[in-house]
């Protein structure tokens, strides 16, 4: 339980609670997911997952239908999937993926929230060492499922931690970046029912900080949240 402990106490911030922002990024997220892959879901794994993601947060079926068609328009322009690297006040890693059709919008805006914030901006790749890409699911807990059993199942499919979240009530499953398909697929194909799906970054090393430095940072987080290209913010604190 050690690693799943820490799983869950350095997870990204969620502070999806407008729901209009909520819907906005899933509606990227299909545009991105069709483009890639086309508009059949059953043929198209990631955009299963993402409408999946929809029903979760109760994101009504016309929405979700509407970013379909939008995405195979040739009206709709492509969007650009840009991550954003700096740090904030006490030297805490800020990383940012955003979605974009106007990449010189986003970096002018991200760049000033970091400066706003006694924060810096940096390179591409600087905090590659820091954070490790996971492929995440969840699903609902049923009587008949045996943890460790699912965790011995999916390490061969690239799994390496299964635990139930007391908080939320849904068994939460990681994995390696590059096995999100297969992990899908045997969900899937065992009848388990997905409440998500999504790819997390997941920090190497925390740092604590006091609760007057905490909210130094959280300000930047915050700013870099309510930006509509922002689709997550991931941090390092403890």
């Amino acid at each position: 339980m050690g690693r799943a402990f820490e799983f869950r106490k350095a997870r990204k911030f969620k502070r999806w609670g407008q729901m209009a922002k909520t819907f906005t990024k899933i509606g990227k997220d299909i545009v991105i997911a069709v483009k890639a892959g086309g508009a059949d879901p059953t043929g198209n794994s990631r955009l299963r997952a993402i409408i999946q993601n929809a029903k979760a947060v109760n994101m009504p079926k016309d929405n979700v239908e509407r970013a379909i068609k939008r995405a195979v328009s040739k009206d709709q322009e492509d969007y650009k999937e840009i991550v954003y690297e700096g740090y904030a006040q006490h030297g805490i890693a800020i990383l940012v993926e955003t979605t974009t059709d106007n990449i010189n919008r986003t970096v002018a805006n991200i760049r000033s929230s970091f400066t706003k914030c006694g924060g810096s901006l940096g390179t591409q790749g600087m905090l590659d060492f820091i954070f490790t890409r996971k492929s995440a699911f969840k699903i609902a807990p049923k009587p008949e499922i045996d943890l460790e059993e699912l965790e011995f199942e999916l390490i061969d499919l690239g799994g390496d931690e299964v635990f139930l979240d007391t908080e939320t009530n849904q068994i939460n499953i990681y994995g390696e970046f590059t096995a999100f398909g297969a992990i899908q697929k045997y969900l899937e194909e065992k009848g388990h029912e997905l409440l998500g799906a999504d790819f997390e970054r997941i920090p190497n090393e925390t740092k604590e900080l006091t609760d007057e430095q905490v909210a130094d940072v959280e300000k930047l987080i915050e700013r870099l949240e309510e930006d509509d290209d922002v689709q997550n913010v991931y941090h390092n604190m403890g």
